[in-house]
């Protein structure tokens, strides 16, 4: 799979950012429906961690050069293990008030 690059998405308009990643990293791109997409940066291709990134899908084991987009984000494994236990900490919670154990 290939992602077509586009402009790179921020609060403000005027603002350009650049996505910057290392092998071992996350990155995780959004279809417009809100569906998550996870894979681990392989390779990065780029000069100083900018894109292409060589990512591997973890929902198929599929290998692709990836020109992010602008719903696209890269998180370290310490972000990524940060976002997973608070997830993990809100879902307990909910289940706490529906079960009201």
């Amino acid at each position: 799979m290939l992602i077509v690059p586009e402009q790179n998405c921020t609060e403000d308009p005027q603002e350009e950012t650049t996505m910057r990643a290392r092998p071992g990293d996350w990155l995780l791109d959004t279809d417009q429906a809100g569906h998550v997409r996870q894979g681990r940066v392989e390779e990065v291709r780029g000069p100083d961690g900018a894109p292409p990134y060589l990512v591997r899908w973890i929902e198929d084991d599929h290998r692709a050069l990836v020109f992010p987009g602008p719903r696209a984000s890269v998180l370290t494994p310490d972000d990524l293990d940060r976002r997973d236990a608070e997830t993990a900490e809100r879902v307990l919670r909910a289940q706490t008030e529906i079960t009201g154990r």
